[in-house]
C-alpha cells in the first residue's frame, strides 16, 4: 500500500479584505463590488513560492533536529507556476532550508495549474516503482494580477505539502487518470507578469462541464469505484455552484463537494487542489474516499481512501491552523507595494549594490540556507555561526564543534529596535538579538510583526524568508528571520 503519510499547509497571516480592493477601484471598475465578499490570503513582501513551500514542508515533516528527523526524505517535488528562478533548482533551495541531505532527488514542475496534481502523481509513481521511498511533495503559488481585475480579488497565496511512502499511510492511493488537451482557458507568456483570460462561458460550458465529468468517469471505471461511495469531492472551480452541478452530473452527492476556500483564502493556483486535499484529510475519517480533480489543459484526477493511521498522526497546523492565524489587512496600497504593482520611492538608503557572492553562498550553504551552527563536544556550548574555536571563554576548545541546527529551536528577543531610518518595504524595520532556549544567539530581522508588538522576552521562531532582491541581476537572496509566536 502506498499513499500519503503526512500533510502540511501554509497560508500567510495577512488577509486582504476584498471590500478594500473594490472601494479603492470603484472609480474605475464599479463592477468589482459584486465579488468583494470575504478576504484573500496575502503574502508578506518577503514571501514567495519558495518560502511558502518551505513553511508547508516544515508543517508536513516537523523536526526538532532536521539532520536526523528528516533523514528519511529521499526526494523533493516542487510544483509552482510562479517559481522565483527560471534557471536555478528552486526545489534545491527549499531542500536546503529544510535541512535535507545532498543525496536526495529533486525536481521543479511548472507551466500548468495542474502542476501540483501532476507532481503528486509522479511522486506516487516513483514510490510505486521503487525509485523513491519517502519523497516530499510541495506545491505553492504567489500569482500577480492587474489592479482592478477580477483575478486580483480571486487569487490567493498559499502552499501545501505531502509526505509520501508505503509505511504508516494515512490516505491510500487507489488510482489516477489524466487527460491532456490543449484547452486554453488562460495563459501567461514568457516574460509576462499577468495571466490573459478567455471568455467565461466558453471555459464553463466547453471546459469544466465536459472535461471534468469525462475524467471522473474514466477514473471511477478504472478503479472499480462507485460514485456514491465518494465522501469528499475536490474540484477547484471559479464558477459558483458549478462544482456541485458537475458532481451531480457524475453521480456524486453534491453535498460531498468540498469548500473551495474561495471566501477566506482565494485561488492558490497550482497548489489549490492540494490545499483543499489537506483540508479534507483534516476532517476525514477512516474509510472515506477522496476524489481530487484539477482542471487545466485537460485534467488530473486522483482517488484516495483514508486509513485508520490518520488517527495516530500527530496534529499539524494544516489549513485549519493557518486559517486561525490571521490578520486583517485593509491597506490596499500596501498590497500593491508588496507585489511591485506600484513604484515606490525607496530613497537613497536603498541604493546599495546587493550582489550575492555565489562562491560564499555555496561554501557556507549549511550556515546560510539551513541555519546550521555548532555545538561544542567539550562544554556543550551552542553557537552561530560555527567556528573552529568554541566561543565559551572558559573552554576555547579547538575543532570541537558538531553541526547544530538552529532553524527549529525556540527563541526569544533579548534586545530589539524598530527603525524608521533604514530602508524597509514594511517600515519600521524590526530587528534584534535573538537568544535560543538551548543556547546560542543571533542578530536577525523580525518579520510578520506590528509596531508595538515586540518587547524584550517576546517568544519567536525562525522562518525562511527573502532577505534581499538584487534588481541588477535578478537574484533573490534568502535568509532566516524571527517571527513572534
Amino acid at each position: 500500500m502506498i499513499g500519503i503519510t503526512a500533510y502540511g499547509a501554509y497560508i500567510p497571516r495577512r488577509r486582504l479584505q476584498r471590500k478594500s480592493v473594490a472601494q479603492a477601484n470603484a472609480w474605475f471598475a464599479p463592477n468589482l463590488v459584486g465579488g468583494a465578499k470575504g478576504e484573500r490570503a496575502m503574502a508578506n513582501w518577503d514571501e514567495d513560492a519558495i518560502t511558502m513551500a518551505f513553511e508547508a514542508g516544515r508543517d508536513c515533516v516537523p523536526a526538532s533536529d532536521p539532520v536526523k528527523d528528516r533523514a528519511h526524505i529521499d526526494g523533493v517535488y516542487f510544483a509552482s507556476t510562479t517559481l522565483p528562478y527560471a534557471d536555478r533548482l528552486n526545489a534545491g533551495i527549499v531542500a536546503a532550508a529544510l535541512g535535507l541531505g545532498e543525496g536526495i532527488s529533486s525536481v521543479d514542475l511548472s507551466s500548468s495549474q495542474r502542476a501540483g496534481t501532476s507532481a503528486l502523481i509522479a511522486a506516487l509513481d516513483a514510490v510505486a516503482g521503487g525509485r523513491l521511498k519517502s519523497p516530499l511533495l510541495l506545491a505553492s503559488d504567489k500569482r500577480k494580477a492587474r489592479a482592478a481585475s477580477s483575478q486580483e480579488l480571486a487569487y490567493g497565496d498559499a502552499a501545501a505539502a505531502f509526505a509520501l511512502g508505503s509505511d504508516n499511510v494515512i490516505a491510500k492511493f487507489i488510482g489516477s487518470h489524466t487527460l491532456t488537451l490543449d484547452f486554453v482557458d488562460h495563459f501567461r507568456g514568457e516574460g509576462e507578469d499577468f495571466d490573459y483570460n478567455w471568455e467565461e462561458r466558453w471555459i464553463r460550458d466547453e471546459g469544466y462541464s465536459k472535461i471534468v465529468p469525462a475524467i471522473v468517469k474514466e477514473l471511477l471505471e478504472k478503479t472499480h469505484t462507485s460514485a456514491s461511495s465518494i465522501a469528499h469531492f475536490i474540484l477547484p472551480c471559479p464558477f459558483a455552484k458549478l462544482d456541485q452541478a458537475i458532481a451531480k452530473q457524475c453521480g456524486i452527492d453534491p453535498a460531498k463537494v468540498r469548500d473551495s476556500l474561495a471566501v477566506n483564502v482565494g485561488d492558490a493556483g497550482a497548489g489549490h487542489a492540494l490545499l483543499m486535499l489537506v483540508h479534507a484529510i483534516e476532517q476525514a475519517k477512516a474509510g472515506d474516499k477522496i476524489l481530487v480533480v484539477q482542471f487545466a489543459h485537460g485534467a488530473d484526477a486522483l482517488l484516495f481512501e483514508v486509513t485508520p493511521n490518520l488517527a495516530e498522526l500527530p496534529k499539524r497546523n494544516g489549513v485549519t491552523g493557518s486559517l486561525a492565524r490571521r490578520k486583517e489587512e485593509t491597506n490596499y496600497l500596501k498590497f500593491l507595494g508588496f507585489n511591485g504593482l506600484v513604484e515606490l520611492e525607496k530613497g537613497m538608503r536603498s541604493e546599495v549594490d546587493k550582489r550575492t557572492a555565489l562562491t560564499v553562498l555555496y561554501r557556507k550553504s549549511d550556515m546560510l540556507l539551513s541555519l546550521m551552527g555548532g555545538k561544542c563536544r567539550v562544554c556543550g556550548t551552542a553557537q552561530y555561526p560555527k567556528s573552529r574555536i568554541c566561543v565559551n571563554p572558559n573552554c576555547k576548545a579547538v575543532d570541537s564543534q558538531d553541526d547544530y541546527g538552529f532553524s527549529e529551536q525556540p527563541g526569544s528577543v533579548l534586545s530589539w529596535s524598530a527603525d524608521f531610518l533604514t530602508y524597509s518595504m514594511d517600515p519600521p524595520s524590526h530587528y534584534g538579538m535573538i537568544t535560543f532556549a538551548e543556547g546560542g544567539r543571533l542578530m536577525a530581522d523580525i518579520t510578520d510583526v506590528e509596531q508595538g508588538q515586540i518587547d524584550t522576552g517576546t517568544k519567536v521562531r525562525m522562518t525562511f524568508r527573502i532577505k534581499d532582491f538584487d534588481p541588477k541581476r535578478g537574484f533573490v537572496r534568502y535568509f532566516w528571520k524571527a517571527v513572534p509566536v
